[in-house]
């Protein structure tokens, strides 16, 4: 049978999609000798750590920098694959599954607006993920993979193996920003509240997803961010998204960082070239375009289309 046009341009998005998941998934072999094994909160499974690490965190005093503060400086592992889908899912061709990341509400679902999860879902049919165009997603989206933490009196920094990401979190009162800055992973500022470091986030250009199941979200919405050293290798990480114009009520997701303990070890680079035009082409050809984001006026004008929730 003679393949069409379509079918050789599908058959490469799925092989492109293959490479892709190979490059963004760290071996195997590097997860197991590269992070701690033995903690207090063993689980990885989000719901279990989550409710483990809240009361180990009540009796641990973490190793502390020169100015009082808890250190989590190193190099640390997000084990989740809930930047395939925040919500359980099973393993697929494109999937390595894993259990929902998401620890309120207790169900493990995200709380979409009807008309927001019908039109998520059409959107992931009609665009490609920004992330597989090496664009930069937002917190909480938690591609797998090393990250390392700096921090001093007045920032916390995070350096990332994908794309050259980096993130710097101001912990002083430097003046806030314009309402008209709009970044991609939005505009943090962090406080600490006793052990537990706290970063808020708002100004995002919300033209990228939180997930692969393209879960969107508009420039309103906030993420509020707790990171708590629950013993010296591991950090009980929590996300609250907050959202109105797309979710029902905020939802929080809550994952485990794990401290690489090899001396000397290095994060590898995953290049990745922003906009990836050669993969762009391939999609186009099939019809499917980069996503464009979502105004508030969008939003709340499909929210009242829809009306209320029966």
């Amino acid at each position: 049978m003679k393949t069409t046009s379509l079918g050789r341009t599908i058959q490469a998005i799925a092989c492109v999609g293959v490479v892709i998941e190979g490059i963004l998934s760290p071996p195997p072999a590097i997860a197991q000798v590269t992070e701690s094994q033995e903690s207090v909160c063993s689980d990885n499974t989000p719901a279990v750590f989550h409710t483990c690490a809240l009361q180990a965190a009540k009796g641990f005093d973490p190793p502390r920098t020169p100015d009082g503060r808890p250190d989590m400086g190193g190099i640390w592992h997000l084990q989740s694959r809930a930047h395939e889908d925040l919500q359980e899912h099973p393993e697929s061709l494109d999937n390595s599954g894993g259990p929902s990341a998401i620890v309120d509400p207790s169900d493990g679902r995200v709380p979409m607006q009807p008309w927001a999860d019908t039109r998520g879902r059409e959107n992931a049919q009609k665009y490609i993920d920004p992330g597989a165009a090496c664009l930069l997603s937002p917190m909480p989206h938690t591609l797998t993979g090393a990250r390392q933490f700096l921090q001093t009196p007045d920032y916390f920094v995070v350096l990332g193996a994908r794309a050259h990401y980096y993130r710097i979190v101001p912990l002083n009162e430097s003046p806030p920003v314009g309402e008209d800055i709009r970044l991609w992973k939005g505009v943090s500022r962090g406080r600490w509240e006793g052990n537990t470091l706290v970063i808020e986030t708002t100004n995002y250009n919300a033209m990228s997803w939180l997930d692969q199941r393209a879960r969107f979200y508009t420039q309103d919405m906030q993420v509020v961010e707790r990171l708590t050293l629950i013993e010296p290798d591991t950090i009980h990480y929590q996300a609250t998204v907050d959202d109105p114009n797309v979710y029902t009520r905020p939802f929080t997701i809550a994952l485990a960082y794990r401290r690489s303990t090899v001396d000397g070890y290095e994060m590898s680079v995953e290049a990745c070239y922003e906009n990836n035009e050669t993969l762009l082409e391939v999609y186009r050809s099939a019809g499917i375009t980069l996503y464009p984001g979502i105004s508030v006026e969008e939003a709340r004008e499909a929210m009242e289309a829809a009306g209320p929730d029966p």
